[in-house]
């Protein structure tokens, strides 16, 4: 069976879309990633932790499927309804990888902890709110999101403790 060329030009126009999202998504990751690297060995491994910490080889595989699942999440969206009715999920979208990116310059790039857990406050308010938009268009892609919410949870309570822990 052969598809017709309306068919492949709409897959080809869904691959593109998934293509832009992630690297959307792994764009913001490699360039927070630049003032993350070098502080964890030096600043971040001088500062006092609770014993609930995870250890740091485990954030890199974390964070590489949380990115893919919002990548994946917001094509979903993307390419499930009208542009005018994706505006603003994706928006909100956008706004939570702002945050997730301004949370690295805050913590790692600025050694600002105070301003990185108000950062991840509002991420988690994003991210949320990211969770509700999607809902109503694509649920599947809703759900993507929940493990982010998730680990967004428990970063929020670890980035609470280390200021609590280094005032």
């Amino acid at each position: 069976m052969t598809s017709s060329p309306a068919t492949a030009a709409s897959r080809a126009s869904d691959l593109l879309g998934l293509a832009v999202f992630l690297a959307l998504a792994f764009g913001v990751a490699w360039t927070a990633s630049a003032f993350t690297l070098a502080e964890i060995p030096t600043w971040y491994a001088g500062l006092n932790k609770p014993a609930w910490t995870p250890p740091n080889w485990l954030f890199g595989p974390v964070w590489t499927v949380l990115y893919a699942l919002m990548a994946v999440a917001a094509w979903r969206v993307w390419r499930s309804a009208p542009a005018a009715t994706t505006a603003l999920p994706l928006a909100v979208w956008g706004l939570q990888l702002a945050l997730n990116f301004a949370w690295s310059l805050l913590f790692f790039g600025r050694h600002e902890v105070g301003w990185a857990l108000a950062d991840i406050a509002a991420l988690w308010l994003a991210i949320a709110a990211t969770i509700a938009l999607f809902g109503r268009i694509d649920r599947p892609a809703a759900w993507m999101l929940v493990p982010y919410l998730v680990w967004v949870s428990y970063a929020t309570a670890l980035n609470a403790a280390i200021l609590g822990m280094n005032a």
